[in-house]
């Protein structure tokens, strides 16, 4: 079994010290920490390489172009899915948008998307048609009676969340998107914030699934695309340029197979590089060790949390189909920004404060803003205690002492 502390040290940033001791770092549900095989893989492209992929002859082309396409391959498998079908985008809302601009939609179309849906999942389709909302239950992003309902009113499309990136929940995704697919939908999923915990096997019902890099222990600005070979066929890409034809003259184009028609111009190189080696860092885990810490995690954090009256917890008690994000609202607190500052200048705890891109969710359950923790892998339960430890103090001094 590796301990969180044997982990620890394969992280520069948590060898910073800010004003309050040691730096506790509970915001990975917006990004995680990069170890430091991430950041020398990438320097290595850099340092060794730091030429263009594709079409070059020359060696440092060959190799780039090679480190690029193997990592490819290696998503791939992990999906269980053809590379030909895996796509790199810069992020999540990259990838989603390329879907949502690409399917030949008219405005009186109807997408379903999950209430609890980040903001990336919602605005493309929002912009194009018609939308309806897909009603999450206390304990599920989706709930089953609401999603049945709407599928009979025939979407054209299906938006699911993979897992939450408030309540922390988890969606069954393959049943979920059988049902969307047997009523003639196409399955989109948004699973950014399932990644870090593992990447899911694609079930033959999932027509497109997101994510970054940067959730996964990755860098910034790289991102992985899903494309069934069903929506290749229907897809138009959104950009073009070099990389995305076979040919070109004064008359006519052709466009290059997948996925290369729809990588335009020069990609995120060094990034592929970081994504490949936070693939193989989490390989060498493994599945199973990731598991148990995420449920180590969770309980520590519903513990915590229960035992506080003046915390809700959105999304309930439950540690059923659920990965360690908690959001809570504290009693007396409308806008916890202020005891989030506080946390990171006289605790030390990094974690987030506001309504985390899904707006709609909190208005309709009539929430105000919350308050986030989101340990990961090289967190320890001593760390979420003492988060929870300030919290205590600070709701006493900025929240009224409202119990």
């Amino acid at each position: 079994m590796t301990a969180a502390v044997d982990l620890r040290a394969d992280f520069p940033v948590l060898q910073r010290m800010v004003d309050a001791g040691p730096l506790v770092y509970l915001d990975n549900a917006a990004t995680s920490l990069k170890p430091q095989s991430v950041i020398d893989a990438m320097a290595v492209y850099y340092d060794s390489v730091s030429a263009n992929i594709h079409r070059g002859k020359h060696i440092l082309s060959e190799e780039a172009s090679e480190r690029f396409e193997q990592v490819r391959v290696r998503i791939a498998a992990r999906l269980g899915v053809p590379s030909r079908n895996v796509v790199f985008t810069t992020n999540t809302t990259d990838g989603i948008n390329l879907v949502a601009n690409g399917l030949p939609l008219a405005a009186t179309d109807l997408v379903a998307i999950p209430l609890d849906a980040h903001h990336s999942a919602q605005l493309p389709w929002r912009e194009r048609c018609r939308t309806v909302w897909l009603a999450a239950s206390e304990y599920a992003t989706v709930d089953e009676e609401s999603f049945r309902t709407v599928l009979a009113r025939s979407p054209r499309v299906v938006v699911l969340t993979a897992c939450s990136n408030v309540t922390g929940h988890t969606a069954d995704i393959d049943r979920l998107t059988a049902l969307a697919r047997e009523a003639g939908a196409w399955t989109v999923v948004d699973a950014a914030q399932l990644a870090a915990h593992g990447l899911p096997r694609i079930g033959e019902s999932v027509d497109a699934l997101a994510f970054s890099a940067h959730k996964m222990l990755g860098p910034t600005g790289i991102g992985v695309l899903y494309l069934s070979d069903r929506l290749i066929e229907e897809l138009a890409p959104g950009r073009l340029g070099g990389g995305t034809v076979d040919w070109a003259d004064e008359n006519e184009f052709r466009l290059r197979r997948a996925p290369y028609r729809f990588e335009p111009g020069t990609p995120n190189i060094s990034g592929v590089y970081g994504l490949g080696a936070a693939v193989e860092y989490l390989d060498g885990i493994g599945q199973d060790e990731l598991a148990t810490c995420d449920q180590r995690l969770l309980s520590t954090l519903l513990a915590q949390a229960k035992a506080r009256p003046y915390l809700t917890v959105l999304g309930g008690l439950s540690e059923k189909d659920r990965l360690p994000v908690l959001t809570v609202t504290l009693k007396g607190v409308a806008d916890p920004s202020a005891i989030a500052r506080a946390l990171s200048d006289s605790y030390g705890v990094m974690c987030r404060s506001g309504y985390f891109c899904a707006q709609p969710y909190f208005a309709t359950h009539g929430h105000t803003a919350g308050l986030r923790i989101a340990p990961y892998l090289y967190n320890t339960e001593q760390e979420i205690e003492h988060a929870f430890a300030a919290l205590d103090e600070l709701h006493w001094l900025l929240g009224g002492g409202a119990r």
